[in-house]
């Protein structure tokens, strides 16, 4: 299967937070991917990563509050990609997340 383009589309549903918390990560094989997460929100993340991504790769992110999360990478560009969460992070638990990643 051919790797699927850049997205250009900004299709965010809620604004970022401003964050910097360093996170495990995983692919779908499940190799570690050293992140660096700089903004999030309840629907979705950006992170610096050392090493290309694929747009519409698979990976888990581990943070804290609660646990595992899984998403799809929506657009890769210049060591940074784009995510959205597969599952929201729910607005009882998004604040003390927001808190734990600044």
């Amino acid at each position: 299967m051919a790797p699927r383009p850049v997205s250009s589309q900004d299709d965010r549903i809620a604004p970022r937070d401003e964050t910097w918390r360093r996170v495990r990560s995983s692919d779908a094989s499940g190799a570690r991917l050293p992140v660096l997460v700089v903004n999030l929100s309840p629907h979705g993340l950006m992170a610096r990563v050392d090493e290309p991504v694929a747009v519409g790769a698979r990976l888990t992110f581990h943070l804290p509050q609660v646990g595992a999360v899984m998403a799809e990478v929506r657009w890769s560009l210049g060591g940074r990609i784009g995510c959205k969460f597969d599952a929201t992070i729910g607005p009882e638990d998004y604040p003390r997340v927001l808190a734990l990643m600044r």
